[in-house]
């Protein structure tokens, strides 16, 4: 025993190896994760990404990043190590009825507006470009579906799209801590969620009814195109193009507009704005657009 530390020697706890990322190394992937994502990778990030990636190092069972990078930039690393890396490096921070005023506007004056403007009622459709593991298209379900109870006739799609695959799979999969659900009113937690039989974890998952309404699908942002060939009437592209520069940001907002009809609406995040950009829309409340 270490009387300094009050730590045994042998504590296997303390007994891991720590690979370190030379600046150099840092450069190489910071400008390739920039310039193939769209992520700013400042030095600041240096630490973080290091210590992200170490459980791809174990995975792969290299002990330094030399090797990994020589494997990421391979033919074979480039067609199976990129997806995970990418997965790892993105943050994904997102709850149920985050940022609730879009939810409140989405009920209150879009789908009032949108059924009033469509006498053939065809179904709305709606995108969330950047959905992480799934609380933001689910949330959309279950503001559509109560919607929908009101409104015969009414109905509606979801595509959620984002670039990790492993929060995609979450995201279908759609079971939660049932402490994620604590936002949610108690009415539509009982309507739309299902707790686990198994009482001892403490999960829940959406109902399969609102499961179907979405489909998971990933994209890159930085693509030169969307090959998607739907036209949609809303996109909530929120808090997710804080990680990109103002000419990235603008490139973006340009493609997604590309799919969203004439006077569809357009959602951002509370910290996000299209200030000094050039991309065809017209603010109406703060952080929410239609596209002229």
């Amino acid at each position: 025993m270490d009387s300094s530390t009050g730590l045994d020697h042998h504590d296997h706890r303390f007994n891991y190896f720590e690979a370190k990322l030379t600046n150099e190394e840092f450069n190489k992937l910071s400008s390739f994760i920039t310039q193939e994502f769209g992520i700013k990778m400042p030095s600041v990030k240096k630490v973080m990404l290091q210590s992200r990636l170490q459980k791809r190092l174990r995975d792969l069972g290299m002990d330094n990043f030399k090797e990994y990078i020589a494997f990421l930039f391979s033919k074979k690393g480039m067609s199976e190590e990129l997806v995970h890396m990418i997965d790892v490096v993105t943050t994904n921070k997102t709850d149920f009825f985050r940022e609730s005023n879009h939810f409140d506007y989405l009920s209150l004056h879009l789908l009032p507006d949108f059924v009033r403007k469509n006498s053939s009622m065809r179904p709305l459709k709606i995108w969330s470009a950047g959905c992480s593991s799934g609380e933001e298209p689910y949330t959309m379900c279950i503001v559509l579906s109560e919607f929908a109870e009101q409104c015969p006739g009414f109905d509606y799609s979801v595509l959620a799209t984002d670039i990790s695959t492993r929060v995609l799979e979450k995201a279908v999969t759609a079971i939660y801590p049932e402490d994620r659900i604590d936002v949610v009113p108690m009415m539509l937690k009982r309507k739309y969620f299902l707790r686990s039989k198994d009482h001892n974890l403490h999960t829940v998952r959406v109902v399969p009814e609102l499961r179907k309404r979405v489909s998971f699908t990933r994209l890159n942002f930085m693509d030169s195109s969307y090959s998607i060939p739907d036209l949609f009437d809303v996109i909530f592209c929120r808090n997710v193009l804080i990680y990109f520069d103002r000419e990235d940001q603008e490139r973006i907002i340009n493609k997604l507009c590309t799919k969203l009809r004439t006077g569809g609406y357009f959602f951002l995040g509370h910290s996000e704005s299209i200030m000094n950009i050039d991309v065809p829309l017209q603010q109406i409340r703060p952080t929410i657009f239609v596209k002229i």
